[in-house]
């Protein structure tokens, strides 16, 4: 064992490759030199690295430090991936000044039907009301942006995937009257796997309830902007997602209904190139815009 230690500190400081070219009039300088062996560091000498201080881009795997991507707005610097954020960070860069007042905020979910899969539903919203300050996958604030007042609704990934729920529909609806009755434009950032199973009807019931909802909105003659991010699925997507006067994706957005696999293997074909990507749907809208 101490001779392959011996080798291998050989080989990684060159020592091999000086011994083997010397005579010849070259010399390979080493890069590093051991001034003595067997250093040991304690576990209590020993440097941890904080977490939180790099960030890796799962598209070309390009690393820089967190507060490079914030400077750039959450996107690579190398291949413009759209990294996934939440509410804070959307509102921090919509927001003038991140100014903004949070709306019906005093509404969480409740497990009303004692829903239980591998864990009871209420233990679920437990333990991410004890992870975050999320009270459900959706928050609804009003501010100003480019020195205009609009109310935006973004959503949350971290909670259970951003899901619709009876909490995601209220507070939806409830952010439409605020805009009817303040005449305002509305906004929604959606970020979803789709409606949230743990409610069964309850949670269906909210593409109908949104839906109308957005029908009054555009009889006030007042717009709705629907911006959709990565990914986009389900219940979302077949609602109040596709029902914008402006509809608008970011760069490489997973879109849909159900998901590329399983569109594959029920139709038994290959799927095209770019499927589901937010510009695979490019041109296949038609935007209006109610003054």
């Amino acid at each position: 064992m101490a001779e392959q230690e011996d080798e291998l500190s050989e080989s990684l400081s060159g020592e091999n490759s000086s011994k083997e070219i010397a005579g010849s009039g070259d010399s390979k300088a080493k890069w590093y030199k051991r001034l003595r062996k067997g250093i040991t560091t304690t576990t209590s000498e020993k440097r941890e690295m904080p977490e939180g201080l790099w960030s890796k881009c799962p598209e070309c795997h390009y690393i820089c430090t967190t507060s490079e991507l914030k400077e750039n707005l959450y996107v690579c610097p190398k291949c413009n991936y759209h990294h996934r954020i939440g509410s804070e960070d959307y509102f921090e860069i919509l927001f003038e000044n991140n100014k903004y007042t949070e709306l019906f905020d005093n509404i969480e979910s409740i497990d009303f039907l004692g829903f239980t899969d591998l864990k009871p539903y209420q233990k679920r919203l437990d333990e991410i009301h004890a992870k975050t300050d999320l009270k459900d996958s959706m928050r609804v604030a009003v501010g100003e942006m480019s020195n205009a007042e609009i109310v935006i609704a973004c959503m949350d990934f971290e909670f259970i995937g951003g899901s619709l729920g009876s909490v995601m529909g209220e507070k939806f609806s409830r952010a439409v009257d605020y805009c009817i009755q303040n005449k305002l434009p509305f906004l929604v950032i959606s970020k979803s796997g789709g409606a949230r199973m743990m409610e069964s009807a309850f949670s269906l019931m909210q593409l109908a309830k949104t839906s109308g909802k957005l029908s009054q909105l555009s009889d006030a003659g007042l717009p709705y902007i629907s911006l959709l991010t990565d990914p986009t699925f389900g219940g979302i997507s077949a609602s109040f997602g596709m029902l914008g006067d402006f509809n608008i994706a970011e760069p490489g957005a997973l879109i849909g209904f159900a998901g590329p696999r399983v569109i594959k293997e029920t139709i038994k074909k290959d799927l095209p190139e770019g499927f589901q990507r937010s510009e695979f749907f490019t041109g296949a809208w038609l935007s209006r815009f109610y003054c």
